[in-house]
């Protein structure tokens, strides 16, 4: 990994550099996605089987689309038992982690003959895209529909590409299944998205769209909302690492490299006040590298988007953080904790040398579905929030409203709304009329 020293320069060069991953550069994408969103938006059905014998050349038809619940049986079978277990795990601490942001409705009733609230209701439908292909990624699975389930969502529908035989990936369909999924249906892609958004003959639309994807998944998302509420625009996986002279170079470097094998697009960044914890570091990655499956994607990524920034002080390597807003942030310094404090931006924080980042991509609770590219800055992480409505109530009595018609109907007046005046006054006419 590259070592550079911390300087405005250096600091934008790796700001500018990760923008080149961002989604929304990618408009090259961007006429081919609508296409397909059209077609599936004008003929439904018809569009999305024949992108699905197109891309991904399986036959789906109306009767097979969706998964019935013999494919689930044997799908459940057919997984390891161990893993069965470890996902059980999982589940419960996705779910405790979830059940605590629940929000409940509330009112607030004066004696003045008013009533204030927030009334939450869950969405009644929610759609979860699934990568399909080879690899089978449950943990994702488990982390997009937990939290919809514990919202209350009495409809969540997944949706995943099938592989050549027609099939869902055994793992992944039994991670739907014991996470709650009501429905899932053999589509992927663009074209997933758009079925989701507008529904098809087969598939009925849903409120929301989350879960990762490609970019042709990415711009779809893009593409429909409005149709249908989305999470995010999702970019390639980021990882920051924030050490000093006591962290452990061995532990630093595996955990950057955790990150560098999703895709040659990821970014694995390491700021540091400590030079020999950086040149450690930086040979401590390759060598590590080289020893692991996917060395290739991740010396590519190292390559490109890998860098190890040295800063003079904390303070200074705190700006640089907050800054970068990474996806993933760990903290492995002296003080952890207190160092944590000075972070305002940073999708999901792990703390001290035995928090590494896998721990939340899997286990400990907290959801991994996270804002990537800098968005840390305004977005937050997958959440319980994300599949509610906030709706306000507002109960005014006659003599509530009595005392503060009058100021209404100024400042209606004053922004020239006659009829929001009328609005008011007309409640009172007869009692003016009679004074």
């Amino acid at each position: 990994m590259k070592i550079v020293k911390l300087d405005e320069t250096s600091k934008q060069n790796i700001l500018s550099g990760l923008l080149k991953r961002d989604p929304n550069q990618y408009d090259s994408y961007a006429k081919t996605v609508q296409e397909i969103v059209d077609r599936v938006k004008e003929e439904g059905d018809k569009a999305v089987f024949a992108y699905t014998r197109e891309f991904d050349k399986a036959e789906v038809n109306e009767t097979n689309i969706r998964v019935t619940k013999e494919e689930i049986e044997e799908a459940v079978k057919s997984v390891d038992p161990k893993l069965l277990e470890v996902m059980e795990k999982s589940m419960n601490n996705i779910r405790l982690f979830h059940e605590k942001q629940r929000q409940y409705s509330w009112f607030d009733s004066k004696p003045d003959g008013t009533i204030l609230g927030q009334k939450i209701t869950a969405l009644e439908s929610a759609g979860v895209y699934v990568p399909g292909g080879k690899a089978a990624y449950p943990s994702s699975v488990l982390m997009n529909i937990i939290p919809a389930m514990v919202a209350g969502v009495g409809r969540i529908v997944m949706v995943t590409p099938p592989g050549k035989d027609g099939k869902v990936n055994p793992v992944t369909l039994t991670a739907a299944h014991l996470a709650g999924a009501t429905e899932v249906y053999k589509v992927g892609g663009a074209q997933a998205i758009a079925a989701l958004a507008f529904g098809t003959e087969s598939i009925p639309r849903v409120n929301k769209i989350v879960g990762p994807g490609n970019i042709f998944v990415a711009l779809a998302k893009k593409a429909v909302y409005g149709h249908a509420s989305i999470d995010s625009i999702a970019g390639p996986s980021e990882i920051l690492v924030l050490a000093d002279e006591s962290a452990n170079p061995r532990f630093v470097a595996a955990d950057l490299l955790s990150q560098a094998e999703h895709d040659e697009l990821a970014s694995a960044i390491l700021v540091t006040t400590s030079m020999e914890l950086a040149e450690k570091v930086s040979k401590e990655a390759r060598l590590q590298a080289s020893k692991l499956s996917r060395s290739e994607i991740i010396n590519k990524s190292l390559d490109n988007y890998g860098c190890i920034l040295v800063a003079d002080n904390m303070k200074d390597a705190v700006s640089a953080v907050n800054e970068i807003a990474p996806e993933h942030l760990e903290i492995v310094t002296k003080n952890p904790f207190e160092d944590m404090t000075r972070i305002h931006n940073a999708g999901a924080i792990f703390i001290g040398e035995y928090s590494s980042e896998p721990l939340g991509d899997y286990y400990a609770g907290p959801n991994h579905v996270l804002p990537t590219n800098g968005t840390a800055r305004f977005f937050s992480a997958l959440s319980v929030d994300d599949f509610i409505k906030k709706s306000s109530i507002i109960y005014y009595s006659k003599e509530a409203l009595a005392d503060v018609y009058k100021e209404i109907d100024f400042f209606a007046q004053a922004e020239q709304l006659t009829a929001h005046a009328n609005s008011v006054k007309i409640r009172f006419e007869e009692d003016e009329i009679q004074e």
